[in-house]
């Protein structure tokens, strides 16, 4: 599921890279796949599935024997990831893999990762083989940061505390692995990148890419989230949501793990190589 998602494209190319048959599923099945062609054929089928239509999922599960469960967070993201697996286990799919979070826990202070918990519960109460991921920051996101680096600023509430970061492509790798090598699947991986870089050291490194002066803001959660909402149009819930995680970086140190390396025997790609492959964004 999310086929045309960060990490659910990237974990198809991982499947047709390795040769494996699988199925994509999408709610827009008429519209182009990105980096999918014809010549992927037959071993990738599009197929369309809503979490919100019970019968379109009945209906892509057909067959199946696992799934790869990624959505994009949302206030009723546990009602459709708890329906997604119910469906799912019915089916007779029997291996879920899911995208989760690195504080998912019942007390957590994010709400999103007290989501996340919740649906993890449902899935081990299922019965089901259960591989859960729980990846930092998409270094992808690191693009919508473009508007205001642009402006020569970047926003956030973290003060100098290190974050973590991972390239989705190396996320669907690892997903990718757990489908595919019976020996990892049913673990708890929290995934990094190689190092964690504090929005200070970002801007540093921002200037030095483009030649153009970056510096880092560090606005209160109240600033930020207000920022967020009025500037960048976000909901009241996203916005809430983007300043507890930054808030969360202080409370809690981040440091990398060496997970992506031990499952796929090479290092995780690197922020570095991330942002100059992307440098065009950052530029004036």
């Amino acid at each position: 599921m999310g086929a045309t998602g960060a990490t659910g494209n990237a974990l198809l190319h991982s499947l047709l890279t390795l040769g494996t048959p699988v199925r994509a599923l999408t709610r827009t099945p008429h519209r182009p796949i990105p980096g999918i062609t014809g010549a992927h054929q037959p071993r990738v089928e599009v197929q369309y599935a809503d979490a919100t239509d019970p019968h379109s999922l009945r209906t892509a599960f057909k067959g199946a024997s696992q799934l790869f469960l990624a959505m994009a967070n949302s206030p009723v993201q546990v009602e459709l990831e708890t329906r997604v697996i119910d469906i799912a286990a019915h089916a007779g799919i029997g291996h879920i893999v899911k995208i989760s979070a690195p504080a998912a826990e019942p007390d957590s202070p994010v709400a999103v990762s007290r989501g996340h918990h919740a649906v993890e519960e449902h899935l081990r109460a299922s019965g089901l083989t259960r591989t859960i991921l729980r990846p930092y920051a998409f270094m992808q996101n690191l693009l919508r940061l473009a508007p205001t680096v642009a402006q020569g600023v970047i926003l956030g509430t973290t003060g100098d505390a290190p974050c973590n970061y991972i390239d989705c492509r190396d996320i669907g790798d690892v997903a990718a692995a757990t489908l595919t090598r019976p020996d990892i699947a049913g673990g708890t991986y929290t995934l990094t990148g190689t190092e964690a870089v504090s929005y200070p050291e970002l801007a540093s490194r921002l200037t030095t890419l483009t030649g153009n002066q970056i510096r880092y803001v560090n606005l209160t959660p109240d600033e930020l989230r207000d920022n967020l909402m009025h500037n960048a149009h976000m909901p009241t819930w996203l916005a809430d949501h983007v300043t507890e995680i930054q808030q969360l970086a202080m409370t809690r140190p981040e440091t990398p793990t060496t997970t992506v390396t031990d499952i796929l025997g090479r290092p995780p790609r690197t922020l570095d190589a991330f942002l100059r492959e992307h440098h065009a964004h950052f530029r004036r």
